[in-house]
């Protein structure tokens, strides 16, 4: 049911990445659920991670790895199982997965970054394992990203993946990245996965703050149900293989490699609401003229996050009312109503905090039927604009999410 989607097919290979797909049953029998991603050595990986207090295993572990080496040589990847609320053996376990993975790419086992997700609260099929990590480096292949975008799936319905090339310093600078996420979305982070290569060479500190900054404009404002997972993890990897170097992140060669990565993180992000679980609406929630980026973001998210206003987007039902209701609950303090203004598209539904004199249900309805649009709101209380994008809320959401552990 994903909204206006289609599956990204041409793939570029990344000079320095190398990735593995096996169906090792985590959870499920003939299925890829195991993803291995070989790094060249010498690459520089960044991430960003959730932050919910019960954080996963491999999180924990995947952030302590990355913080004592920024240049790991394998990712780890396993579907249907979190392995989170696991306790002291989830995490035994997580750090067993590192050293199957060590001892059979020759590495060191902290040189090793894990990934899980799935079921929370259930132990690691650790025999997975076991099986999965050796099918998966028999396998290792360049051009391996369309079967990994589908091995890291849960309950996607389609496979995400973004490539793009572009001519930076007279060099071809390849930017390839997969996501995977439909449910338990909201940063920080959300249920998803993402994994972004380039073969520019980018500074380990500049690539850091780059990954923040950009997941901060794509992942970081997407949400579909308001629920921030335990596993959630976002990686940016840098080989450096094409020969460009950017080591000032202000440089020109600097800005078009950030442009592209912004690209890739955007669409990537996007992909995961439009396969939002049970979505029919893919809805981008503007607010403008707020007076700080907090407020911008809390008027958003309410407004996103509201079941009213989310099951009227998948009736096709225009009860702006219900945008105006969750408006007034954001926590904006000292708000001046005769200020706000709301649109639907090019619609105005609210002029100076009423109804517009000019609005029509006819209007509204149209826009709401719509399989994409925008809510724009206005403050009129600064300069600050903010957005993101989510998603209606369906009765096949619910029959999704009451399904998915049998």
């Amino acid at each position: 049911m994903a909204v206006n989607f289609t599956v990204f097919e041409d793939f570029k290979a990344v000079d320095g990445v190398r990735l593995g797909v096996a169906q090792s049953h985590v959870r499920y029998a003939n299925r890829d659920d195991m993803v291995v991603i070989e790094l060249a050595e010498g690459t520089n990986v960044a991430g960003v991670f959730t932050t919910n207090a019960f954080c996963a295993a491999p999180v924990q572990i995947c952030k302590q790895h990355l913080s004592a080496s920024a240049q790991p040589r394998y990712l780890l990847i396993n579907t249907g199982n979190a392995n989170a609320g696991t306790g002291k053996s989830g995490y035994g376990n997580a750090v067993k997965s590192c050293e199957l993975m060590a001892e059979k790419g020759s590495c060191a086992a902290d040189s090793v970054l894990p990934f899980s997700t799935g079921v929370i609260g259930e132990p690691l099929n650790m025999p997975a394992f076991e099986r999965g990590i050796p099918a998966a480096l028999e396998n290792l292949s360049a051009d391996n990203w369309a079967r990994a975008a589908k091995g890291i799936m849960t309950t996607d319905t389609l496979p995400k993946g973004f490539s793009k090339q572009a001519d930076i310093a007279g060099s071809t600078v390849t930017v390839t990245g997969i996501s995977k996420g439909a449910g338990m979305i909201m940063p920080n982070m959300a249920t998803m996965l993402g994994f972004i290569a380039t073969d520019a060479g980018v500074a380990a500190d500049v690539l850091q703050a780059w990954c923040k900054e950009l997941a901060d404009c794509s992942f970081n404002r997407i949400t579909i149900d308001g629920d921030t997972s335990t596993n959630d993890s976002c990686m940016l990897m840098a080989t450096g293989k094409s020969g460009v170097m950017i080591t000032d992140a202000a440089s020109a060669e600097g800005q078009q490699v950030f442009a592209l990565l912004k690209e890739a993180f955007q669409i990537l992000a996007q992909a995961i609401v439009r396969d939002g679980e049970g979505a029919t609406k893919f809805v981008t929630i503007r607010v403008e003229s707020a007076a700080a980026q907090k407020e911008a973001l809390d008027v958003a998210y309410t407004v996103a996050h509201s079941p009213l206003v989310k099951t009227a987007m998948f009736a096709s039902d225009a009860n702006w009312g219900r945008i105006l209701a969750a408006v007034g609950r954001s926590g904006v303090q000292n708000f001046d109503l005769d200020k706000v203004q709301i649109y639907l598209e090019d619609v105005q539904i609210v002029e100076d905090g009423g109804r517009c004199d000019s609005y029509t249900e006819a209007a509204g309805a149209a826009i709401f039927k719509q399989s994409e649009f925008t809510i724009r709101i206005q403050l009129g209380r600064g300069d600050v604009t903010e957005q993101l994008w989510t998603t209606d809320l369906s009765h096949e959401y619910v029959t999704i999410n009451a399904d998915y552990r049998s």
